[in-house]
C-alpha cells in the first residue's frame, strides 16, 4: 500500500501550461506544480493513506517542492524518494501506475499517460485535475 506523488515543474513554462489546463478544467493553477504539504495532505488524508509510504516520483527540477514534502513533520517521514542510480522513467511510471493512490501534474504528458493506464486498469483514486 503506496501513494505516488509526481513532481514535474515542467521547465519555465510550468506555469503557463498549468493555467491553460486549469481554464478548461477548473483545476487549481499552481497546486500542481508546488505540491504543497497542505495540497498532499486534503488528498491523502480522507483516504487513510497518511499512514502508508509516499514515493515521489521526479526529474529533480523541483527540488524545493520535494523539500517541502521532506520537512512536513505529518508527510515528510512517509516520504520514499527513488534513488537517482534507480530511477527511470519505466520504472517511475510503474509506481504510479501500480499504486493506490496517484496524484500528478495534468500539464505533464508523463502524470497522462499513468492516468490514462491507471483508468484503463481500473484503479480509482488518480488526482490529477484538482
Amino acid at each position: 500500500i503506496y501513494s505516488v506523488i509526481h513532481i514535474r515543474q515542467l521547465e519555465k513554462v510550468g506555469y503557463a501550461i498549468l493555467a491553460a489546463v486549469s481554464k478548461h478544467t477548473g483545476c487549481d493553477p499552481r497546486a500542481a506544480i508546488e505540491m504543497r504539504p497542505d495540497y498532499i495532505r486534503t488528498i491523502l488524508k480522507p483516504l487513510g493513506m497518511l499512514n502508508h509510504p509516499i514515493v515521489v516520483i521526479s526529474d529533480n527540477q523541483n527540488i524545493e517542492a520535494i523539500q517541502r514534502l521532506l520537512d512536513d513533520p505529518e508527510i515528510g517521514p512517509r516520504i520514499v524518494l527513488v534513488p537517482e542510480e534507480a530511477a527511470w522513467s519505466g520504472g517511475d511510471m510503474t509506481l504510479g501506475v501500480m499504486s493506490n493512490v496517484f496524484i500528478g501534474n495534468p500539464a505533464s504528458s508523463f502524470s497522462g499517460f499513468v492516468a490514462k493506464s491507471r483508468l484503463a486498469l481500473g484503479k480509482g483514486h488518480t488526482y490529477l485535475f484538482r
